[in-house]
């Protein structure tokens, strides 16, 4: 028997999809509300949900605890509203959940419009013990509790599902910046760190969020901090969802990104290649594939940022941005018919972004397809006013560009 357990609150627009989603596959549904005042309540109902009430406490791991006493199955789903889980997985998932002396399956997740990190691995899926539960205020997880049975416990197993079993979209910038994402995140992330100040997890998260908000120095310090803890003897890392090569992974990674902004190539590189080094699934990496490869371009040395955009690719055949940095190496090689193959196919996967529309019309100008160049030029501006109106929209820019170029009077 296979229980789903949720946490919501005013998510009305989002449930519909992530419950139809499951709703033909698990046994039970437990839904907990921390006090929605939109139609989430009566949506989870309709699903035929056990819907129970707990108030909010600034704690995830409280309300996902309230979850668990309520369920009755064999395993535990754990889903939030922004994700849906892939159908295709389940089949693969009953083989598993039939293993005596397996105690969590780890998913892999897709994180739908990431600007670095395009897949993540979540300990979502787990058997129900009563030696099972959630710790941590804000990155609720079971890891820690996993942890301690499997010390008292040896004999359970983990293991990782390599394939995509849960898609999710609720780290978009628009949805981070309406739900003030990163205010909550640091302020819980701090106040965990501040009381435990070894804990290599929490170093690498806020270490993170710090290095994406600019405060350079503030994330620099506390991605070495946790580095130098890892290196000592790993103490504080969770067990499941983030094994040590997952977190020295994460602690390298980012740090490779504050170094690159900053400047510092060189060490930027040596910390994408230690990332790289780490014993995790190929497509929690394509994030360091694809930044090494950047700078690599940067550098100059296109045949080996080439390289890695290929390797990128057939590590993940979907990955749209893989093809959308080759076709810019190809182009800077004088490889034009390669380039506008890649940039192409970049747009059979992701036909909304300006930036390969644009790119692409400039590979077809160069060829001499001045046609179809027109109309992709067309196409990139077209994007740039939708998704930024003027005056701030790339596309003045371009517009003047072209003009003073004295090419496509009037786009």
């Amino acid at each position: 028997m296979l229980t789903l357990c949720m946490i919501v609150k005013n998510e009305a627009q989002r449930l519909p999809a992530c419950l139809d989603s499951v709703r033909h596959w698990v046994d039970e549904l437990i839904v907990v509300d921390t006090g929605s005042e939109d139609q989430t309540v009566a949506i989870a109902q309709h699903f035929g949900a056990q819907v129970f009430h707990f108030p909010w406490q600034n704690d995830f791991s409280a309300a996902r605890n309230f979850s668990l006493s309520h369920a009755h199955g064999d395993w535990i789903l754990v889903l939030d509203a922004d994700e849906t889980f892939v159908a295709e997985t389940f089949d693969r998932l009953r083989s598993h959940l039939s293993q005596p002396d397996l105690l969590v399956i780890n998913l892999l997740r897709q994180e739908i419009g990431a600007s670095q990190s395009p897949y993540s691995l979540v300990s979502r899926l787990f058997r129900r013990h009563p030696a099972l539960c959630f710790s941590r205020p804000y990155h609720a997880m079971i890891d820690d509790s996993v942890l301690a049975l499997c010390q008292q416990e040896p004999h359970w197993k983990i293991v990782d599902l390599p394939e995509i079993a849960l898609r999710h979209d609720g780290y978009g910038q628009a949805a981070v910046a309406s739900r003030n994402k990163f205010d909550r995140a640091q302020f819980a992330m701090e106040t965990f760190l501040a009381s435990h100040p070894d804990d290599t997890y929490d170093a690498a998260k806020l270490g993170a969020l710090y290095v994406e908000q600019g405060e350079w120095a503030k994330g620099m310090a506390l991605l070495e901090r946790g580095i130098c803890q890892l290196e000592g003897d790993g103490a504080g890392l969770p067990a499941a969802a983030a094994p040590m090569a997952q977190t020295r992974y994460e602690l390298h990674y980012h740090l490779a990104i504050a170094h690159n902004r900053l400047g510092n190539a060189e060490a930027a590189a040596e910390h994408y290649q230690i990332a790289l080094e780490q014993a995790i699934l190929p497509l929690l990496k394509l994030g360091a594939y694809n930044n090494l490869a950047g700078i690599l371009k940067d550098e100059g040395f296109y045949a080996a940022a080439q390289e890695l955009y290929e390797q990128t690719l057939t590590i993940d055949p979907q990955f749209a941005i893989g093809y959308y940095n080759l076709g810019s190496i190809r182009r800077q090689l004088g490889d034009l018919a390669g380039a506008i193959a890649a940039y192409e196919t970049a747009l059979q996967l992701a036909p909304e972004m300006p930036e390969i529309h644009q790119n692409l019309a400039v590979a077809l100008l160069k060829a001499g397809l001045l046609e179809r160049s027109q109309q992709a030029f067309e196409r990139a501006i077209a994007l740039y006013e939708q998704q930024s109106p003027p005056p701030h929209s790339p596309a003045l820019q371009l517009r003047q560009q072209l003009s003073e170029l004295g090419l496509f009077e009037g786009i």
